[in-house]
Formats: C-alpha cells, structure tokens, sequence
C-alpha cells in the first residue's frame, strides 16, 4: 500500500491511527514532558473534584451528626418563648445546648472559654469522647455544691489543672472530671478563640451569665421521629416553622447544610485548586508544543519520505494529531488514576488528622472533566505546530536542518487551534464555582502569556540590535538568544508563568502574616470585653482606669441582629456578590449611637446628629450596600431578639477594619432600639504596648469584679486566625508546587528540545578551535540573561497580581516584601542556568566526526 492511502484507508481501516501506532513501537522519546505535563494537569483537576466530592459526601452522610439533629433551631441573645418551644417539640425530640464565651478562673489565674452547656437529650446522634469514659448524667452530676464538666487538654494546660481540680465560671463552682477529647458536633460550630469546657444546663443557670442581651447562642436539635425520613420531613418542618413562626428570628439548619461555613470553604477551595490545575495545564500546555515541534523536528526525514512517497500535507497532519492524541489520552490516564486514588489516599494516610468526614468514592463526572481539560489542553497546544507541518515541501524539510521554517499553519489549522482554545475557555468558566473568578483567571492567564511573548520578543530584539564587537564570547551567547529555533520564547513563557505565580504566593502569604502580627502593637487593641452589664458600665470603666492606666478604652452598646429583608425582599432572595453574601448567612452585631464611630467616613449622605428623635435610620458599610444592591433611601429590616426593626438607609460610610477597632456593618440611629436590653463591648488599646504582666493583671481584676464579663485577648484571637491562614497557605503551596514542577518538567524540555541545534552549533563551533570553557561560558551567560530577563518579569507580574489579590479581593493594606521575591526569582535564575548547562555538557561530549557525516 502506498504512503497515498494513508488519506483513505483501505479495507475500512484507519490508516493514519496505524501509522502513528508503528511510530511509537520505537519508544517514547521526546514525549516524556508531553506526558508529564498533561498528567499532573489532570491528576490536578480529578484529585481536586474527587476530594471535594469526597467532603461534601462526608458532611452529608454525617450531616445529623455534625448537627447534632435532623433540624436546629439557632437563638442569639435569647431563649427560644414558650410558644416556640412547643412548636419545636412538636416536631420531634428536642436537645437543647447553649454556647458562649466565659472566664474560667483558679485563685491565682484565669484563662478564656468556649463554654458549651447541654441538656440531658444531648447528643442526639454521634457519641461524646470522655477520658476516663463516663455517662453525662454523672458527668454534671452536682456533688458537694459543685457541678462536673468536662475540659479540653489545652485548658488543663493553660491553668495547671488536673482532674478533680475546680473553677469558677460566674458565680458557680466547677469541677472537672473528665477530659473531653470529642464532641459529635463540634464542626457545626463556630471559630473558637478558646479551649472547650463542657457544663451542664444546671450549671450554666448557675452561673449568673444570663443576663438580659448576654451574647448567648441557644440551639435547639430536633431529631424526627422517623429517623429514615427523607428530605421531604426535613422540608416540610422548615416550611412549618415558617409559617408558624414567621417572625421567630431564628436560623434554620438542616441535615443537609449542617456546616454552611464549611461547605462554602470547601467550594471555594475548590475552586482555588481548580484554577492551580488549569494553571499546571497552562503551562503544560508549552510544553506540548515544544514536544509537538521537537517530535517534528526529529521526525523531517520520516515526512519527507511520506511526502516524496504521495502523502498529501492533511495524510501527514493526520498521522501526527493521531499520535498527539493518543498520547495525550495516556497522560491523561495517568493523571485519572493518580487523582482517583487521592481521597483513597488521603483517607488511609491522613484520615486520623483530618478533622473533617471524609467519604472516598469514585466520581466519573470530575474525571470526565479532567480528562475534557486534558484534550483540550493537549489540542489547543499541539494543533498550530502540527498544522505548519501541513505546507512545508520536501526540501524545505531536509533544509530545516540548518535554517528553521517559521511559516503560520494554513487557516483552517489556525481556526481549529483557536476553536479548541476558546472551547477550553468556555468550559473553565462555565464550570467553575465562581464565573467571576474564572473570568478573571481567563483573563490575566491570556494577558500574561501575551506579555510573556512580548517579553521574549523584546529580549531577542535587543540581542539582534547588539553591536557585533567585542567579545566573542558575548556575541555568541547573544546569537544564540535571537537566532531561528531559539529557545527564548519557551524559556521566558514557562519559567515567566511558574515564578509569577510563586511570586504572588509568597507576597499574598507574607502580607498575610504581616496584617495578623506585624501591624499588630501599633495598631490593635489587646483586649475585647463583651457582656458588659448596661448598668455597670461606668464601674467597669473605672476599673479598667485603675488598672491600665493610660491605657485607651472605647465603649459602646452593642446587640445582635439578623437582615431579613431588604426593600421588602426577602434575603434568601436577595442576589448579594460573592464577597457580600457572608452578610446575610448568620446574625451581626450592630450598634446604636448619634456621633459617627471612630474609624468610620461617611462617604454618601448625610449623618442623622446626636440629637435625633425620628423614624429609625441606619448607616451601612459602603462596599457590603454596594454588594447588596442597596442604595441610599433604601430599607433594610433585622430581626433582633424576635422583633423585627425596619430602617431606610440614611448614609453609607467606609470603614478601616484593619485597625481592629470597634466597627459594624450597620450602626443605627439612637431611637432604634430603644427599650431593648443591650450589654456593652469594650476595647482597650495600649499606646506604648503592653507586657505579659499588664495583661495578666487586667485578666484577674476583671474576672474577679466581673464574672459575666468576657475578655478576648486579641494576641490569643490573632494566633487562632493565624493558625487557620497558615493551614490554609500551606494547603495552597502544596497544591501550586504541581504548577511549579509543571514549569521545571516545561523548561526541562525546552532545553532538551533544543538539544540538537545545540549539537551542531557545538561541533561546529570545536572543529574551528573553540574550546570546552569557552563553550560552557557562552551557553552560561546566555542562560543568566534569560533567566535574569524571565526573573524580572517574574517578580514584577507576581507582585502585581498579590497587590490586586491583597488590596481588591482581600481589601488589606499591601507592602512589597522583596526578601521572599529575591529568594523566588533566585531559585528561578538558578533551574535556569542549571538546567541549561546540563544540555550543554551533553551537547559538548558529542564526537565531531559523527556529527558532521549526518549532515
């Protein structure tokens, strides 16, 4: 059969799959970056679904026990009314638990709590872990005028308890008994400034920190009586309690949104580590089309062969895009398997550490997904080298040895490039968990990668334009920098693309860590105080005079409030932004006050003056309006403490939250809520810092004089966000090092691409005298200017990317930290050279002779 019938086929056979399958018996050669990088792209995308799937079955097989209930009925500020209550026993059995923040004291200390009181129903579902195992009953049991609870390793720690030591929490005595290393739904709950004590309802009412506006949370869990009810029960008593009880106030959670919190984390991680693939596969894709073009390159003689032989270019095209794909679906099998396996994985390996349900399974669709990112990837890439190959004539394939051919592929290979492209465009944003941010991502990924060639166009003109004296050396590392077949574009776009990114990662990290410490003795309060009694305000003022004197205090009332609607539209209805919606998911605090609070700008409208007496007006954070929809004139209703307070929008005002300050999303006029029982939050600011012993002695005077009072130490407060930031970056420079490794496989291959013009400029260049340091030094400075020029870019991209991620996604103040972009750009500069040189002593140890009879 003649090389002819590889455009037709004969005998119903696909010729050019048979062709491409009898080239690769000879190997893999050249297409181990080509799989690499389309494997770890796809391992990026599946491993990242699979484990969010994973998740996200985990929390919904135990949704009742991260609840703690089929249903909860949440309560800030108050119990739920005896009407309430009869309605929520009704619906099922009842546990009722009661958390807040307290000061657990010892006579020569006290130290914050995540105080949890609950009833002798709890827990509905899941078990409590207790060391030595006791029953609840006796665990609460009151004994000798003292109530028992269960506390955290790290509170024994923190106030050198053992078991059978005692406390106070407010006015009650309490002993511990056991250690609680478990708690069924803690997940449910909310972040947590201190370690947990666990008491008995007898033991909360025992205390005296029930006060009228105290900052409780009441949760009531319901389980159904049919515990196998499906989701139809669960509706049917939300809808229930809706009409019932429509201005109750409450939040409902269900089974299946027991952690709302957490779901959307792990969404929006999701979406992060999506994104890190797409970005591995970016850079992958480069080097599908270095390996496309070095895989041609070697294979000109074959081609010209077919050619000469009566192949047509669209036969030759054929042959080589069955190859690619062929490829490709191996890499991607690859990738599928490595990310099926990972919830396996992380299962087995981790499944202890994690404190988070984790459900492995199998989940076609995100691998389906993968492997539609993987093709695409691979064929947006691989289809402009093969096309050129489409056109080129036989001499001009035997030419190519010596002169590289740089003519654009016909258009019809040029539109199917682009379609490919732009199909893999769609797909990133149309499936992504927030189109906005895969906007965005489409959007700077094609801005960098034109700059980037912009950036390598700029390099080799400036090394054309160089005067052609001096050293030889010098004009030899610049030629090789401008000439035909250069691997200047390759260099700068993969190297260009990971270092960006490592860049904005340790920028936005290091700007993070400097807004949770840095900033923090200049600008931050050392303590909050909540539940401050309205009657006892003034004493507790002159208290805090006598102990931190010159220490700054600002007080103000505060209550907690939750938006039910806003211009009559309900806020489940409501189409807040991405960065707006966490307004609407659970209660706020707001305040109440006729001056403008520090740290606030009223930036539209007009502020109502201390002397107000109308209608109730509200003043609202610029930006959240903005995200709401809402403007001045505007109404907006809360719901607080069962009553619900409609107020028209009277200004919006820019708030500086980065001082750590007392602000509010909402601060209403001083009538608002006039009658409510409210308690008071306190800051107090030490101008010059303050040491160990102030803050000790500040702790003990106000625990002692003020039992219901709650002070947050905010050192203690930033460390727990700390830890949180610092999981979560570690998490993300886990998952970015595939990009990177993606950019040293791409780079690596660039280099080897170019491996055989390397040869011939090496034989050459040694049969007219050069010498072997001569060599190694040209090819040296070469590869520091790309890399210098790459690193440049690198750091100036990344820098700019972590200033609009601190400054418009996360609205922090940014500061360029140069000590991790050096190191950055260095590591870079340093793969560079490394790697080039590498190529080079390969090429320098080939035999001249040989060499040059092959040409």
């Amino acid at each position: 059969m003649t090389a002819a019938a590889v455009e037709t086929g004969g005998a119903g056979n696909f010729l050019p799959l048979r062709y491409a399958l009898r080239e690769l018996r000879s190997g893999l050669r050249g297409f181990y970056v080509f799989i690499a990088c389309i494997a770890l792209g796809v391992m990026t995308i599946a491993g990242v679904g699979s484990v969010a799937g994973s998740l996200q079955n985990g929390l919904a097989r135990e949704g009742r026990v991260i609840l703690g209930g089929d249903l909860a009925f949440n309560l800030i500020q108050r119990e739920a009314t005896p009407t309430e209550r009869r309605f929520i026993a009704s619906q099922g059995v009842v546990s009722t638990a009661a958390t807040l923040r307290a000061m657990a004291q010892t006579p020569g200390n006290a130290a914050l709590v995540e105080l949890k009181a609950v009833d002798s129903a709890y827990p509905l579902y899941g078990t409590v872990a207790l060391k030595p195992a006791l029953d609840l009953p006796a665990l609460f049991a009151e004994r000798d005028g003292a109530f028992g609870a269960a506390a955290a390793p790290l509170l024994l720690e923190r106030l050198n308890l053992k078991l059978g030591d005692h406390v106070k929490i407010g006015a009650a005595d309490i002993q511990i008994r056991a250690e609680l290393e478990g708690e069924p739904d803690k997940l449910a709950g909310i972040l947590d400034f201190g370690p947990r004590l666990l008491i008995g309802e007898a033991a909360l009412r025992a205390t005296g920190l029930l006060q009228p506006g105290s900052l409780v949370r009441w949760h009531y869990r319901v389980k159904l009586p049919d515990a196998n009810a499906g989701g139809g029960a669960v509706s049917a008593a939300v809808d229930a309690a809706n009409r019932a009880l429509p201005e109750a106030g409450w939040e409902i959670r269900t089974r299946t949104n027991a952690s709302p919190r957490m779901q959307r984390d792990v969404e929006r991680f999701t979406q992060f580590l999506t994104l890190v693939g797409l970005t591995a596969l970016l850079v992958g894709g480069v080097g599908v089309a270095n390996a496309v073009k070095g895989h041609l390159d070697r294979r000109r003689e074959v081609i010209a062969t077919l050619k000469a032989l009566g192949a047509t270019g669209g036969g030759v095209f054929t042959v080589y895009l069955s190859q690619i794909l062929l490829l490709a679906l191996f890499g991607a099998a690859i990738g599928l398997g490595l990310g099926a396996a990972l919830p396996f994985v992380i299962k087995s390996a981790f499944g202890a550490m994690i404190p988070l349900p984790i459900e492995p399974a199998v989940y076609p669709a995100q691998l389906l997904l993968a492997l539609l990112y993987g093709i695409l990837t691979a064929a947006a890439f691989a289809l402009w080298p093969l096309g050129r190959a489409h056109d080129i004539p036989v001499s001009a394939l035997f030419r190519d040895e010596v002169s590289a051919q740089t003519s654009w592929p016909r258009k019809r290979y040029s539109i199917a490039a682009a379609g490919a492209t732009l199909v893999l465009v769609a797909a990133a944003i149309l499936l992504a968990y927030d189109q906005r941010i895969a906007v965005y991502f489409v959007i700077t990924a094609a801005a960098v990668l034109g700059v980037l060639r912009l950036v390598a166009a700029l390099l080799m003109a400036a090394a054309r334009s160089m005067p052609h004296k001096g050293s030889a050396l010098v004009r030899l590392a610049m030629a090789n920098i401008h000439r035909p077949g250069a691997i200047t574009p390759t260099v700068v776009l993969s190297l260009g693309l990971g270092l960006a990114l490592l860049v904005t990662l340790v920028e936005v990290d290091g700007n993070l860590r400097r807004q949770l410490t840095a900033a923090l003795p200049k600008h931050a309060p050392a303590f909050y105080f909540t539940d401050i009694p309205a009657a006892d305000a003034s004493r507790f003022d002159a208290l805090l005079g006598s102990v931190a004197p010159g220490a700054e205090l600002e007080r103000v009332p505060m209550l907690r409030g939750r938006i039910v609607s806003a211009n009559g539209v309900k806020a489940e209805d409501l189409k807040p932004s991405s960065d707006a919606a966490w307004v609407l998911q659970s209660d706020r605090g707001i305040t109440f006050t006729g001056t403008v609070p520090e740290g606030s700008r009223v930036v539209e409208g007009q502020w109502w003056g201390p002397g107000y007496e109308g209608p109730p007006l509200v003043s609202f954070e610029r930006k959240l309006a903005q995200g709401l929809g809402l403007k001045l004139g505007d109404t907006v209703t809360v719901n607080v403490l069962g009553r619900e307070i409609t107020a028209r929008i009277a200004n919006l005002r820019s708030v500086d939250w980065q001082s750590l300050g007392i602000n509010f999303v909402m601060v209403y006029s001083p009538g608002a809520f006039r009658g409510a029982p409210v308690t008071h939050i306190a800051t107090l600011t030490y101008p010059r810092g303050s040491s160990a012993r102030d803050e000790a002695r500040v702790v003990k005077a106000v625990a002692a004089a003020f039992p219901s009072v709650t002070a947050i130490q905010v050192k203690e407060a930033i460390e727990a966000v700390a830890k949180l930031v610092s999981n979560l970056t570690l998490a993300i420079r886990g998952a970015s090092l595939i990009t990177l490794l993606a950019a040293v496989l791409v780079l690596g291959g660039a280099l080897a691409a170019g491996r055989r013009n390397r040869i011939y400029d090496a034989v050459v260049l040694k049969t007219l005298g050069a010498t072997r340091r001569r060599l190694l030094a040209a090819y040296g400075l070469e590869y520091l200017i790309l890399g210098l020029a790459t690193a440049a870019f690198g750091m100036g991209a990344g820098s700019a990317a972590a200033w609009f991620v601190v400054t418009r996604v996360m609205d922090l103040g940014f500061v360029w930290l140069p000590g991790p972009a050096v190191a950055a750009a260095a590591g870079a500069l340093a793969i560079t050279i490394g790697l080039g040189l590498v190529g080079t002593f390969f090429a320098l140890n080939q035999k001249p002779a040989a060499v040059l009879r092959s040409l």
